[in-house]
C-alpha cells in the first residue's frame, strides 16, 4: 500500500487553470465559485483525482481555500503556509488571505451585489456553508449549489483517475474485536440517539467499522466510500467494485450488503420516513440535503464511530506499543547518525528526511509515513508544519537546531514523534527556551486528571513554564492518533480551545509543546501518549487518569539546561531515558547501541 506523490510547486497553474474554470462558470451562469480544500470524505490528505485546490492554484497543503470571482480571486491558508502559498501560487493571479483571520466569509462580502457565487455541495460542511452564506448575503450576492462542478468540467481528461486500491481485512489480531461486535455496539448507539440508521461518509470510520484498510489517500490506509449502517447492525457499503478483493465479501460477512457507489442516491432515497443520524462535521451538506428531499428526517449528531474508535482496545494498544518499539529503534539510528556524522558534516533538510525514511524502511514493516516529514533547519524551524523542498532545501548551520517531526504506518501501529537535536554547540538562549519547553512536556505526561477531563482543562499545564518567561506556541498541545489509520483523529485534543469531549482511557494523544522564533530556529518535543486509568491515590475521593508515554526515543541532554529543572523533573526526565534504553536497547546494536547508552545515562 506504499504510495508516493510528486510536491507540485508550479506558480504557472493559476495563470493556465484560472481561465478554463472561468470559462466553466460562465457556461453556468456563475459570477464565482468557492473551492475549498476537503474532497466528498473530508479528507485531509486527499487523492490526486480529489485535490481541485492545488489543481486551481498550484497550492499543494492540507488546508486551504480559494475563490475565483470573474474578476478577482484569492487563495486562503492558515499560518503554517505562507512560505509556501508564496512558493507555489502566482501572485497576479491569485490574492493571498488569512485562512483564520476573515477567511472565506470576509472576501465573500467583497463581492458585487447580484453576485452568483457556485459551491459544489458536496465538498462543504451544512456548518460551514451557514457562514458563507450569511457573508454572501451581506454583500447583496447568493450562494448557489451546484449538480456539476464547473472546475471538473475545466479540469476535464486531464484529471487523474479516482483511485482504486485493494480493500483488505485488518485482521483480529490488529483489530481486536470482530465488526459484527462493532456493529451491534453501533447500532445500539444509533438506537440509543433515536434514530433508526446512521450515514457513515468518514473513511477512517468506515475502515475502524468493517475491520478493512484500502490505499486510496496518502499517508493513510483508507478506502473511499460510504455506509449506511442501520439499527440492528446490517449495513449497506458502498465500494467500487474493482477495489472489492476475493476474501472481502465472506470477511465482512452476511449483515453487510457490498454495493456499487452508483448504488448510494438509491439507498439514500430508500431511507424515505426513517430518522437517519448524520454528522455534519464529517459529512458534506449533499447528505443532509438528499435526506431531507427523501423525506427522511437528519438527525444531527457526532459520528457514532468516532468515540469508540477513539477508544483503543487493548489488542490495539498492545500493537501500537510494538509499533513505537519498532519505530523508536529505527528513530535512534537516525539521532545517532545526527549526532555523529550529522555533527562534522551538517545534513541539508531533504538528506535529513531521506536518511530517517530510509531507517523505517529497514525495519522491513513500513507501510507508509503517517505524514510527510518535516525537517527543518535553521530559521524553517520557526514554522511549525514546514516540508523541505527543491527551492527552500537548507543545510543545517553550526550553532543551529534542527527539528524532525516524524512518524510512519504500521500494521499493527501508527507513529507520530518529533526530536529537536543541536547541530554544533547551541547558544544558551537555545538550551534555556529549549528546557522551557522540555518542562511542559514533562509536566504534561505526569499529570493526574480525574475521569471526565477534557484537553482543554489541562491544556496550560504545558504552556506554564513558557508563560512564566512571556512565551507561548500557536499550535495546539494535542491530538488524537488512530491505530494504523489517521495520524490526526478526533474528537478529542489538547488546546486552549475549548472541547466538550472528555480524555478516556484508550485514548492516544501526542503530547508536544514547542517555542518558535522567528527567522532563527523552532523546538518541539512531542510524544505519543495513552491515557491509562491511574492508581488509587491515598485519600483520594474520585476515579483518576494518567499518560504513559508510547514514543521510546532519546532527548538531546545538550539543549537541557539541568539547573532549571526541578527534582522531580529529574527524576521524571532519567526514568524515562532508563526505560528507552531498556527497551529499545536490546533492538539497536553497534556504535549505535552503545550511543544510546549515553545518550540515555542519567542527568
Amino acid at each position: 500500500m506504499r504510495q508516493t506523490f510528486t510536491e507540485s510547486t508550479d506558480p504557472s497553474f493559476g495563470p493556465r487553470h484560472v481561465p478554463l474554470i472561468r470559462a466553466a462558470m460562465a457556461q453556468q451562469g456563475l459570477d464565482g465559485l468557492l473551492v475549498p480544500h476537503e474532497d466528498e470524505h473530508q479528507n485531509e490528505y486527499l487523492p490526486a483525482a480529489n485535490d481541485r485546490l492545488a489543481w486551481a492554484t498550484g497550492f499543494t497543503g492540507s488546508a486551504g481555500a480559494a475563490v475565483i470571482l470573474k474578476d478577482k480571486a484569492a487563495v486562503f491558508v492558515d499560518g503554517r503556509y505562507t512560505i509556501q502559498v508564496r512558493e507555489q501560487v502566482d501572485p497576479e493571479t491569485f490574492e493571498y488571505r488569512d485562512l483564520v483571520e476573515g477567511g472565506v466569509p470576509a472576501y465573500l462580502e467583497t463581492a458585487a451585489p447580484g453576485s452568483v457565487i457556485g459551491y459544489d455541495p458536496r465538498l462543504h460542511s451544512p456548518d460551514s456553508l451557514a457562514s458563507l452564506k450569511a457573508a454572501a448575503e451581506k454583500a447583496g450576492a447568493s450562494l448557489k449549489p451546484l449538480d456539476a462542478n464547473p472546475l471538473d468540467a475545466a479540469w476535464g481528461q486531464a484529471r487523474p483517475a479516482q483511485p482504486k486500491a485493494a480493500v483488505v481485512p485488518q485482521p483480529l489480531e490488529h483489530a481486536g474485536e470482530d465488526s459484527a461486535d462493532k456493529r451491534a455496539r453501533i447500532g445500539e448507539a444509533i438506537k440509543g440517539l433515536g434514530a433508526d440508521a446512521a450515514v457513515i461518509t468518514a473513511p477512517a470510520s468506515i475502515a475502524w467499522l468493517f475491520n478493512v484498510r484500502g490505499g486510496d489517500v496518502i499517508r493513510t490506509p483508507l478506502p473511499l466510500s460510504q455506509a449506511v449502517v442501520r439499527a440492528d447492525g446490517t449495513a449497506r457499503l458502498f465500494l467500487d467494485p474493482d477495489k472489492v478483493t476475493r476474501d472481502l465479501p465472506a470477511w465482512l460477512g452476511n449483515q453487510v450488503s457490498l454495493e456499487p457507489p452508483e448504488a448510494l442516491d438509491g439507498a439514500l432515497d430508500d431511507l424515505k420516513g426513517a430518522r437517519v443520524l448524520v454528522d455534519p462535521g464529517q459529512s458534506s451538506a449533499w447528505y443532509f440535503d438528499r435526506l431531507e428531499a427523501a423525506g427522511a428526517t437528519v438527525v444531527r449528531g457526532m459520528d457514532p464511530t468516532a468515540l469508540p474508535r477513539a477508544c483503543k482496545n487493548d489488542v490495539e494498544i498492545a500493537g501500537t506499543r510494538e509499533a513505537h518499539r519498532r519505530d523508536g529503534a529505527a528513530l535512534t539510528r537516525f539521532l545517532h547518525w545526527l549526532a555523529t556524522e550529522g555533527q562534522t558534516s551538517p545534513p541539508d533538510e531533504k538528506e535529513a528526511v531521506a536518511k530517517l525514511e530510509g531507517f523505517r524502511e529497514a525495519t522491513g514493516m513500513l507501510q507508509d509515513l503517517s505524514f510527510d516529514t518535516i525537517g527543518a533547519a535553521n530559521g524553517h524551524g520557526a514554522l511549525p508544519h514546514y516540508h523541505p523542498n527543491d527551492r527552500t532545501n537548507e543545510r543545517a548551520k553550526p550553532g543551529s537546531l534542527l527539528l524532525v517531526d516524524s512518524g510512519g504506518q504500521y500494521l499493527d501501529g501508527t507513529t507520530d514523534v518529533t526530536r529537536t537535536v543541536a547541530i554544533g554547540e547551541p547558544t544558551e538562549e537555545m538550551r534555556r527556551r529549549n528546557t522551557l519547553v522540555l518542562k511542559g512536556h514533562l509536566a504534561l505526561a505526569r499529570l493526574r486528571f480525574p475521569a471526565g477531563t477534557t484537553g482543554s482543562a489541562i491544556d496550560a499545564f504545558a504552556r506554564a513554564a513558557l508563560w512564566a518567561e512571556g512565551l507561548d506556541y500557536d499550535h495546539g498541545t494535542g491530538h488524537g492518533v488512530g491505530v494504523y489509520l489517521g495520524v490526526h483523529e478526533g474528537p478529542h485534543r489538547i488546546s486552549k480551545a475549548p472541547n466538550t469531549v472528555a480524555l478516556r482511557a484508550g485514548m492516544i494523544v501526542s503530547n508536544e509543546p514547542g517555542y518558535y522564533k522567528a527567522g532563527e530556529y523552532g523546538i518541539r518535543i512531542e510524544n505519543l501518549e495513552v491515557v491509562m486509568p491511574a492508581e488509587d491515590i491515598p485519600g483520594g475521593e474520585r476515579p483518576m487518569h494518567r499518560f504513559e508515554a508510547l514514543t521510546l526515543a532519546p532527548i538531546d541532554k545538550r539543549l537541557v539546561v539541568v539547573d532549571l529543572l526541578s527534582d522531580v523533573e529529574r527524576a521524571q526526565f532519567n526514568a524515562y531515558h532508563a526505560r528507552v534504553l531498556a527497551e529499545i536497547g536490546p533492538l539497536v546494536d553497534g556504535e549505535a547501541g552503545d550511543w544510546l547508552k549515553e545518550a540515555c545515562a542519567p542527568l
